[in-house]
Formats: C-alpha cells, sequence, structure tokens
C-alpha cells in the first residue's frame, strides 16, 4: 500500500482498487482478471461480515485468511500477490452497545485482524454508540482511533509493521449502503478533512504511538459518489477540486467509499483527483446477481421443466422468509418491493447467496446447464458479451466460467482505471 500511494505522488493516474466482497466467485474473477498481471489484489472484510464472532459469514479473521488462500490456491493465483484489509474496524457492529463495551469488543476485533495478517486496516470509529450523542464529535471519532489503532501497534509483529498500513477518517459513508433514496450527496469540505488530520495528529501522540502516523496512507472523505435503490450520484470532479487540491501537500491519498455504478471514465477521474483508494462491493456482486439470473432464464429455455432448479423461486422463497437483511431498506407495496429485492443497486440480494437453499438450487441450475450445453443463439440473447467470448475462442462456455467472466468486467472497469 505504501508503494501504491508513493506511486499515485509521482504517477496522478495510478491507484488501486479494493475488492469488498467475501463471496468466492467475485474474489475469484478479481484473482483471475489480474492473474497475468503484475498487480497485487486488494480483498478488504468487513466487520459485519468478518469479526471474532463470526461476522454473517461465519468467518473469524483468521478463517477469512485461510479461505481466500483456499481460492487463490484454486485459481493459481500466487497468495503473496494478495494484500488483506480489514474495513469500517471499529464499533460499527456494536452501535447499540454502550460506548464502553462497545470499544472493549473493537480492541479485540482490531487485535484477531493483526494477528490473521490483515496489513491493511481502516480504523472506523465514525459511528455514535448507545449512549453517545448523534453525531459523534469528531474529536471523540479521533481517539477512540487511536485507541484502536494502539492496539494494532501493539500486536503487530516488527515484520508485519513493515507493510501495516491505516486509513483513518470521520466522514465515512454506512457501511453497506444508504437505507433511504438521495438526491445529492455534500462533498466533504477541505476544513473538515484539516480537522480529521489534526484531532488524529493529536489523538496519537496523546496515546504515545506517533511512530503510527507514518503508517497512515489515507483519508476517507465524501467524494460527493453514492447510489440508493434506484439511482446514482456521478463523480463530479469540478465539485471536489478543493480537497482534491488539499491533499497534494500531504503524504496522503483519500479512500473512496461507495464508489460502485461509476462509470470507467468517472472512477479515473476519482483516481486523478486523488482519490487513490476506490472500494468496490455491491456492483460487483450486482453483476454476480445479473450472471444468475441470466443463466436461470437460459435454463428455463433449454432445460425440461421437471429437471429444472426453479432457481429464482427458491431465492424469493428464502428472501420473504428471511427479511433481516432487507427489511430496513425496502417498504412500500408488494410489487416495488420484489423489484427492488431483485434489481436494486442497494443490492441486499447480495447477503443471501450463501443460504444453503440457495446455493443448492444454484448448484442444481449450473449442472442442469452444463449438462444441456447452452446453444449459441440463446447465449447471445441473455449474456451477449460472454457470446462473443466465447465465439472468439477466448472463454469457455460453462457456466462458472461465464458467471466469472460477467463480474470480471467491472473488475476489468476498476483495474483500467487505475493503471
Amino acid at each position: 500500500m505504501k508503494h501504491i500511494v508513493t506511486s499515485h505522488k509521482n504517477n496522478h493516474d495510478s491507484g488501486v482498487y479494493s475488492i469488498c466482497s467475501a463471496h468466492p466467485l467475485v474474489i475469484k474473477a478479481a484473482m483471475l482478471y489480474e492473474l497475468n498481471s503484475d498487480k497485487n489484489v486488494l480483498i478488504e472484510a468487513t466487520s459485519n461480515q468478518v469479526n471474532q464472532f463470526g461476522g454473517y459469514t461465519g468467518m473469524t479473521p483468521k478463517d477469512f485468511v485461510l479461505y481466500v488462500a483456499k481460492l487463490a490456491t484454486e485459481i493459481g493465483f500466487p497468495m503473496e500477490r494478495v494484500t488483506l484489509g480489514g474495513d469500517h474496524l471499529g464499533p460499527n457492529c456494536w452501535q447499540k452497545e454502550p460506548a464502553q463495551d462497545a470499544m472493549e469488543k473493537s480492541k479485540v476485533l482490531i487485535e484477531e485482524y493483526i494477528k490473521a495478517g490483515f496489513t491493511k486496516i481502516h480504523l472506523d470509529a465514525s459511528m455514535s454508540c448507545a449512549d453517545d450523542p448523534v453525531p459523534l464529535d469528531p474529536t471523540v471519532v479521533a481517539q477512540r482511533a487511536a485507541i484502536l489503532c494502539k492496539v494494532a501497534e501493539t500486536h503487530a509483529t516488527a515484520e508485519q509493521k513493515e507493510q501495516l498500513t491505516y486509513v483513518i477518517g470521520t466522514e465515512v459513508p454506512v457501511p453497506g449502503g444508504e437505507s433511504h433514496e438521495i438526491e445529492a450527496v455534500q462533498v466533504t469540505e477541505v476544513s473538515n478533512v484539516q480537522n480529521t488530520i489534526d484531532t488524529h495528529l493529536e489523538a496519537f501522540e496523546q496515546l504515545g504511538i506517533s511512530e503510527a502516523v507514518n503508517r497512515i496512507v489515507g483519508i476517507v472523505v465524501q467524494p460527493g459518489v453514492e447510489f440508493d435503490h434506484t439511482k446514482i450520484i456521478r463523480f463530479d470532479k469540478n465539485k471536489a477540486t478543493g480537497i482534491s487540491k488539499f491533499i497534494e501537500d500531504t503524504a496522503w491519498v483519500y479512500e473512496a467509499h461507495s464508489t460502485d455504478y461509476q462509470t470507467e471514465s468517472h472512477l479515473k477521474e476519482l483516481v486523478q483527483s486523488h482519490f487513490a483508494i476506490l472500494k468496490v462491493g455491491p456492483a460487483l456482486t450486482f453483476s454476480l446477481r445479473e450472471a444468475l439470473f441470466a443463466l436461470a432464464e437460459i435454463e428455463e429455455q433449454i432445460v425440461a421443466p421437471e429437471k429444472r432448479s426453479q432457481f429464482m423461486k427458491v431465492v424469493d422463497s428464502v428472501l420473504l422468509d428471511d427479511e433481516q437483511y432487507w427489511k430496513p431498506y425496502y417498504n412500500g407495496k408488494h410489487s416495488s418491493t420484489m423489484l427492488n429485492l431483485h434489481f436494486s443497486f442497494s443490492d441486499r440480494i447480495r447477503y443471501y447467496w450463501t443460504d444453503e437453499r440457495i446455493q443448492k438450487a444454484l448448484d442444481e441450475m449450473f449442472a442442469n446447464i452444463d449438462e444441456a450445453s447452452i446453444p449459441l443463439s440463446v447465449l447471445s440473447q441473455y449474456m451477449p458479451n460472454q457470446y462473443h467470448k466465447v465465439s472468439s475462442g477466448k472463454l469457455n462456455l460453462d457456466t462458472t466460467s461465464l458467471v466469472l467472466d460477467k463480474i470480471g468486467e467491472v473488475v476489468g472497469q476498476y483495474s483500467r482505471a487505475c493503471n
């Protein structure tokens, strides 16, 4: 990460993208895309995905490292070219608890990420806990971030510290995306960036960890990008001119969250404006969903009714049986809710792909389609880009290859934007 920041300071066209997903096909797609390049792949686990209690993936930080290593082996991707990061590490999962209790759990969270070998740590104490005012005072945010950083510094080995980097920031987007419709977002003010720097430097010094400042590589700010269920707010570089110029005089770059669904040209402009770390997650699983829905349509066309997996019916049944990951986001008529569940940019469906019932139906659908073999004419109808690659001999005609390539289209946009 330090090399990437140095490279960006020398060449404003260079950056790095971060894969924020635990889905095996997404991680494999990123590795596969960069397999023959010289780039590292940065993969980040979010605190609600992976924590000391298992998170919603059921994995601890150590489990996640072994999981990624297994996927890398299956692809033939060198694990030494994988950089592992922890995203939103702080009280995120325990906001309903008193601050003292939430911070104690956050300390354990940081410790386990460090001991597991993660080297990029997003220190995020920006959220209010049960007994905190809303919003939280930026000075308190910085003090809590420093406390968490001291835990990381205490448990990191000397060798690990050579690679260890931190990202800070008080204007942090909501993990998982917005829960309501948005019309506009406010670009972070230069004064707020300066305040973030000042409060963190002071907090680090007060805790006696000034050396850790040298490991800070990025600041999370709002560049003016966001998405909700149906809309995307595109990056406008003219609105970010102030903070873009400001960061040039520091040793740091910006980390941009919620860059999903930006066009490739917008992503490039973000990098050139010193948002050199681009986070992407829902856009990747959105592309995965597009591929799976396309294959469900293909199965309907080429597989006998009595053999079909009923993939879509199984998905809908699981979604309606378990509302916890989408209920706070979607409301209204049943028809509009189902439309959002299937097609929303918020992509809350991503939390359900590892459900056992869905996975069983998915395996059955893949087997059915591969056994029947997709006619090129049908592939052209539902996956036209993949049809052209199969026709030119660049892509195998099997379900897994088709899905990986579909996700790889999004990976490619980020890779080229950061080149």
